[in-house]
């Protein structure tokens, strides 16, 4: 038999590093060790042991063997990596300037492989006339414990593990002796933890209108053709979950797996009702409100092919499906599929570029869709697809904007614009309630011209800067100061100051005009 090497990066996240080693595979782990498997190896002059993830094998040596350390052992409680996993991980240590090991503990499913959770039954062995022998036995001896055990399985031949060891309190000693006694018999069954059967019927879906149809077919006309990534553009309520669920029918069909991504862990289980009362069992959910070994039992239910579909935020899309179709991106546009760790990598890139490793799809949506994602549509890198109606002809909000600066014209030095007073004081008189959406908290505050609507920004990072009360303008990201401006540097106008727009200025204000009312 020839000699089997194993190319291995160590798990020291350190850019000198960040290489492969090679490494023997002793002959009794040849049939063990493959790409992305775990091993224990002994590393630098001292041979400590530590833990490498195995990239390659092969038959070449590319050292001298007697220069050459062999694989300790294969770590049994570490998960592997499939090969096209360790191809993404590759991409990304390369696109996002991470190290290869970094890319790797990003692109593991879990931490450790996945242990199902185990259900206990003590089932009674010995015939009755055995029974009374050991009873008589054990009250000689004073074994209270086998005596309360022996007469709870003469009433219920079998008892769940709970009973036993809760209201019954047997130990696990007890159990072992009475078992190698021949009395008794532990029955062991491993079931793999389900956080979404009870959310499976609740829901019924519809059938495709005229528009989301039309979309359905182009996108699959776009998948017999070029297979670009397809961006549908559709409009808040016109139905994309349908549209999204319509193609997820036609990949399952194929036998293969959906990865659907979600941008906030909240929309979870919204989601997944509707896809349950679609496609039933074949749902899972994987976020990081789950424990550890709930996370792990979906990613082995997934590497099993127990199931067809996981849906989650960014970390779903590494989930280990063998024969992936589709990969869903929901809100594509969300700020939340960037990642804020090494390596810093974005969902929306990571996830194309995984379909084109595995030959599957990339179907994203947005009524709002990113600027990335806009731009790709006009140069011919993604397929558009765009959705102008509300599902069953509901009606879009009416919207208005307010120009601030013509308010500041005709004498409107608030913060509020006068139609927005007026909306106001209509839906109060009605007795209904109003919401005042804002993206900034306290008193979060920038300077900015009322006239001309110029705004003070970083020169570095491009950001509005914060007026202090100490006569400073500050960079909130990086600490830049300048002195406060009394003149606009664009117009010269001098209605230029801190303008103040966090929610409880509002809130405030609101209190100051309307003091009697509710809040």
């Amino acid at each position: 038999m020839s000699s089997v090497y194993a190319d291995v990066i160590v798990d020291i996240t350190n850019e000198k590093l960040d290489r492969t080693f090679q490494y023997k595979v002793p002959p009794e782990l040849t049939g063990e060790i493959g790409p992305g498997t775990a091993v224990q190896i002994p590393f630098g002059n001292g041979n400590r042991t530590i833990t490498g993830y195995v990239l390659s094998v092969g038959n070449e040596p590319k050292y001298p063997q007697d220069r050459m350390k062999a694989i300790l052992a294969v770590q049994k409680d570490a998960a592997t990596v499939e090969t096209k996993l360790i191809a993404l991980a590759a991409w990304m240590r390369h696109t996002y300037g991470s190290t290869m090991i970094q890319a790797l503990k990003t692109v593991l499913p879990v931490k450790v492989k996945a242990r199902g959770k185990e259900t206990r039954e003590i089932a009674l062995l010995a015939d009755p006339a055995e029974c009374e022998e050991l009873l008589e036995n054990y009250r000689k001896k004073n074994y209270k414990a086998r005596i309360r055990l022996l007469n709870a399985l003469l009433a219920q031949p079998v008892l769940p593990g709970p009973v036993v060891s809760k209201e019954l309190k047997i130990t696990a000693d007890t159990l072992h002796v009475m078992e190698e006694q021949g009395v008794l018999e532990i029955r062991r069954t491993s079931t793999w933890r389900n956080p979404v059967s009870d959310a499976a019927g609740r829901t019924t879906a519809g059938k495709p209108n005229e528009q989301q149809q039309a979309v359905v077919d182009g996108i699959r006309k776009e998948w017999e053709g070029q297979n670009r990534p397809c961006l549908i553009r559709g409009v808040t309520g016109s139905g994309k979950t349908l549209v999204y669920m319509e193609l997820m029918e036609r990949v399952l069909k194929e036998g293969k797996q959906v990865i659907v991504l979600i941008p906030e862990i909240a929309l979870t289980y919204q989601n997944v009702e509707r896809f349950c009362a679609r496609f039933g069992t074949r749902v899972t959910v994987v976020n990081s409100r789950m424990t550890p070994s709930e996370r792990a039992d979906q990613m082995e239910r997934a590497r099993r092919g127990e199931v067809s579909i996981m849906i989650g935020p960014r970390s779903a899309l590494f989930a280990p499906f063998p024969d992936l179709g589709l990969i869903v991106i929901d809100e594509e546009h969300e700020t939340s599929y960037k990642s804020e760790v090494t390596p810093r990598y974005h969902a929306r890139e990571t996830a194309v570029r995984r379909a084109g490793l595995e030959h599957a799809h990339v179907v994203m949506g947005s009524a709002t869709p990113s600027v990335d994602a806009s731009y790709a549509c006009e140069t011919g890198a993604y397929a558009l697809f765009r959705m102008d109606a509300r599902y069953g002809n509901a009606a879009l909000p009416s919207v208005w904007i307010a120009d601030m600066r013509e308010e500041l014209q005709m004498g409107n030095r608030s913060i509020l614009s006068g139609k927005l007073r007026e909306e106001i004081e209509k839906r109060l008189e009605k007795k209904e309630q109003v919401v005042l959406f804002l993206n900034r908290r306290g008193y979060a505050g920038f300077v900015s011209c009322r006239a001309c609507g110029y705004v003070m920004k970083c020169p570095h990072c491009d950001v509005s800067l914060t007026a202090h009360n100490n006569g400073k303008l500050v960079c909130h990201y990086c600490g830049y100061e300048t002195p406060q401006v009394h003149a606009c540097p664009s117009c010269g106008s001098p209605y230029i100051g801190g303008f103040r727009a966090g929610t409880q200025q509002i809130l405030s204000l609101i209190h100051i005009s309307e003091p009697t009312r509710p809040y």
